[in-house]
């Protein structure tokens, strides 16, 4: 079994770190003296920071990472947030209670800032929510990679059936038979398989094929 994947190290990490000048960051704070200390820290690092408040219905094209205060629990204080997609989010929290921490696991924030705001510590919480944003898409790519892998794989072993069922032949030479046609046609093994399935669901639709599906 192939080991999991780490996230970013060495050179990918200082790749992180020369990407900073070209971050593009929503700070989503109260225009008070944490929110300011914040917005100066970031730029000082290089940033391109932009701020808003209150937490806005929808983002703005192109931000790669989003500051927010913490106040609501719930998914209701992230209107713009989705499944799939977003920005990585570090949440900005002044106190901690049951309440606020339910809200910290639903905003799914890869980092936390702890108020008063202080220089020391945001370099570091802007390298980590990236680095393990970064790693979590690449993870989600290889789950679906997977996915498509193993679904092509039952597809090929129900079509395999199939044919065996038809034509009355052995496994091997059902298979060797749907081999050759997706080398004569220029197609992968999983589309051959996909269409025998789709015609046979057709045919089968049509009475003619009654007893030979090739399902489970």
């Amino acid at each position: 079994m192939a080991e999991l994947e780490h996230p970013p190290r060495g050179d990918a990490a200082r790749a992180l770190i020369d990407q900073l000048r070209s971050t593009r960051l929503l700070v989503v704070h109260p225009p008070d003296p944490d929110g300011e200390a914040l917005i100066r820290q970031l730029r000082r690092i290089g940033c391109q920071v932009r701020s808003a408040w209150p937490p806005p219905a929808r983002l703005a094209d192109g931000i790669d990472v989003v500051f927010l205060l913490i106040e609501r629990a719930g998914s209701d204080a992230l209107p713009w947030r989705t499944a799939d997609g977003d920005p990585p989010l570090i949440a900005i929290v002044d106190y901690e209670n049951p309440t606020l921490l339910r809200g910290l696991i639903d905003s799914g924030a890869l980092a936390v800032l702890n108020k008063p705001i202080r220089a020391t510590g945001v370099l570091s919480t802007l390298i980590l929510a990236r680095a393990l944003h970064a790693y979590d898409r690449r993870m989600q790519v290889k789950i679906r990679k997977l996915e498509d892998h193993l679904r092509t794989r039952r597809e090929v072993e129900r079509a395999t059936r199939l044919l065996m069922q038809l034509k009355g032949l052995s496994e091997p030479e059902a298979y060797e038979l749907m081999r050759s046609q997706a080398t004569r046609s220029r197609l992968s093994l999983g589309e051959v398989a996909r269409h025998l399935l789709g015609a046979s669901d057709v045919l089968g639709g049509l009475g003619l094929l009654p007893n030979a599906t090739g399902k489970d």
